[in-house]
């Protein structure tokens, strides 16, 4: 019963402290981090000991699970170099440096020194999206970070499992090297077959509940195979949810994918927050086991400013050649502009150690030498990390001027993308009507498609607050709708005269249907051409051509000259000039709009033919 009141006390206070992290705009991983430090020497709060098999079987493969769902495998192709440098190479060279530093101030067998390294080689994938998600770092970023995260902790892994063998002496530098990359292959074969066997179960399942259960099972169907296999079980996880992830349109339904989504949101909330609570819980035993060891307290604190030193000194070192050999090799060909050094900067920075570390420094043997030393070293790198760099991170990516995407350039993209949708949906609509259908469900259908689109467009033009929107309206009028509908559902369950099983098929439709209307609903308002709607009250959309000739087609120049990587690119209706859109880093097209007051622009993207004016803020 203790431990059950233990794990209720630890899992809610973590996620009073993220709450309110969220709602002050600090970095979670810092308070939670902090909080478990000042709460671990509290009289009152028991000793936490972390098995390292509850977090590299029940935390690690969840965590990576729902992290690898999310992630897009188009976005990853074009990174996978940048993103093996990181994940393999930087974690290898961490180590090996760090052991070299450790072999050289403590008296440990250099096996172990390179085990501690690998311990404290792997940044943690929930320390860096978490902050990436609050800063709001470019998406080429992110990407980048979440790329290396997802397997940087398998080459981790997979180096302290053969430096540990080297330190019973039974493993040489060869056979390690084999065994890292027999690991590595398996784990990734086995992952491919779990996710295509899961796959083929989610083709026959229709129930959303069905679905869900076997989607949790999911990444201990892949990590637990690899493992007994000995191959990587992180990879195994890692590959496994990218399939999941980029089949789940095909092989889910709708009704699933958004279960999914929403209990896996959940569940990575939970354990983000007590994963960082725990860190900190286990910070003051690990330091009175090191503090009374026999080692002198000076070479303890020594050792521990220059591990924390190396670990965020070699980042760095390594990052920078790295990303202009990427470049050299995956973008160069194809003619993108080499990197400013201001991206780099950003992810060297961006290696906060967690709760991997920590599971991790706790598989060394019992009988290495100088174990609470080397258990400590993790800990401090784990707290350095994440004060140090957790906290000026977001100071460092506003001092460089790095932005994250373009909220009203998201929502052109959104609106475009959802229009051509409707376009094949109309298309689709079309070809299956029969001479049974009745044109008033022909005409029902049509008018719903042709109002979302509609209400989605209405986002980008002033804000609703300065303008009523039939979207808004719509929304504001069905929710009072819903409100004395559910009143009414609710007074006759409290009569009893309904039964149950009735009442909650009613209020499961009328909770559907809430739960749908968002900032995309369905407006109720004219279905009139949508271009007509939006140009009426502007003159500078009435008087624009529809089309130009540019001046440097298919090329955005500033950003050429300035070596600068644009995400869309724009076209000037009045002089033709071609310029990057407000997601990219150079924000070209508005400063052209700033320097000759030409008010309307289009977009020059392949299937896009919209207009927008900058004056009137409005669409055409």
């Amino acid at each position: 019963m203790e431990w059950a009141l233990g794990l209720v006390v630890l899992v809610a206070g973590a996620v009073a402290l993220a709450a309110g992290a969220r709602r002050l705009g600090i970095g979670e991983p810092f308070v939670l981090t902090v909080a478990g430090v000042i709460a671990s020497y509290l009289p009152f709060v028991p000793e936490f000991d972390i098995e390292p098999e509850l977090v590299l079987l029940g935390l690690l493969p969840p965590l990576l699970y729902t992290t690898a769902i999310r992630t897009s495998l188009v976005d990853f192709r074009p990174k996978k170099v940048s993103i093996t440098l990181l994940s393999v190479g930087l974690v290898l060279f961490t180590a090996f440096a760090v052991g070299g530093v450790v072999y050289w101030l403590l008296p440990v067998p250099f096996s172990a020194a390179v085990a501690i390294g690998a311990i404290v080689a792997p940044p943690d994938a929930v320390a860096a999206t978490a902050v990436a998600r609050r800063v709001g770092m470019p998406r080429r970023i992110v990407t980048l970070l979440e790329g290396e995260s997802l397997f940087n902790d398998a080459t981790a892994l997979v180096t302290l499992r053969s430096a540990i063998a080297a330190i019973a002496g039974s493993v040489t530098l060869w056979e390690a090297g084999v065994d890292f990359l027999a690991a590595a292959g398996g784990g990734a074969l086995i992952g491919g077959a779990a996710a295509m066997l899961l796959a083929f179960l989610r083709r026959s399942i229709t129930d959303p509940v069905l679905d869900t259960s076997v989607s949790l099972l999911a990444p201990w169907v892949a990590y637990l195979p690899a493992e007994r296999m000995h191959s990587s079980g992180v990879i195994a996880v890692v590959v496994c949810g990218l399939i999941l992830g980029h089949g789940a349109p095909v092989w889910q339904s709708a009704a699933s994918r958004i279960a999914e989504h929403t209990n896996w949101r959940t569940i990575q909330f939970i354990l983000e927050s007590a994963v960082f609570l725990l860190v900190g819980l286990q910070f003051r035993h690990i330091v009175e086991d090191a503090w009374h060891s026999d080692l002198p307290h000076s070479t303890l604190l020594i050792s521990c400013a220059a591990v924390l030193a190396t670990v965020i000194i070699v980042r760095p070192i390594w990052v920078f050649p790295a990303t202009y050999l990427a470049w050299h090799i995956e973008g160069k060909r194809l003619g993108k502009p080499k990197p400013q050094w201001t991206g780099p900067a950003v992810v060297a920075w961006a290696g906060m150690r967690g709760v991997v570390t920590l599971a991790a420094a706790l598989l060394l043997p019992l009988d290495t030498p100088e174990l609470a030393t080397l258990t400590l070293l993790a800990v401090v790198v784990v707290a350095g990390t994440l004060l140090l760099q957790g906290l000026s991170l977001p100071w460092l990516v506003r001092r460089l001027r790095l932005r994250g995407p373009s909220h009203a350039e998201d929502l052109l993209q959104e609106a475009n993308l959802l229009q051509q949708a409707t376009s094949a949906g109309l298309v689709a609509l079309e070809a299956n009507i029969s001479e049974e259908t009745p044109p008033e469900v022909v005409d029902e259908l049509r008018t719903r498609v042709e109002r979302r689109a509609q209400s989605a467009w209405e986002l980008l033009g002033r804000s609703e607050s300065q303008r009523v929107t039939p979207s808004g309206e719509y929304r504001r009028l069905r929710m009072a709708m819903l409100n004395a509908e559910r009143e009414t559902v609710l007074r006759v369950r409290d009569s009893g005269a309904v039964d149950q099983e009735v009442l909650q098929a009613v209020m499961a439709t009328l909770d559907i249907e809430e739960s749908t209307i968002d900032r995309v609903a369905e407006a109720d308002g004219s279905t009139e051409p949508l271009q007509a709607v939006m140009i009426g009250g502007c003159e500078h959309l009435r008087e624009a051509p529809t089309v130009t000739k540019p001046d440097h087609p298919d090329a955005c120049t500033e950003c050429l000259d300035e070596g600068l990587v644009w995400v869309h690119l724009r076209m000037c209706l009045e002089c033709g000039h071609v310029a990057c859109c407000d997601s990219s880093p150079g924000n070209h097209a508005t400063k052209h709009f700033h320097a000759t007051g030409h008010p309307v622009m289009r977009s020059v993207e392949p299937g896009e033919s919209w207009r927008w004016c900058y004056l009137d803020e409005l669409l055409g």
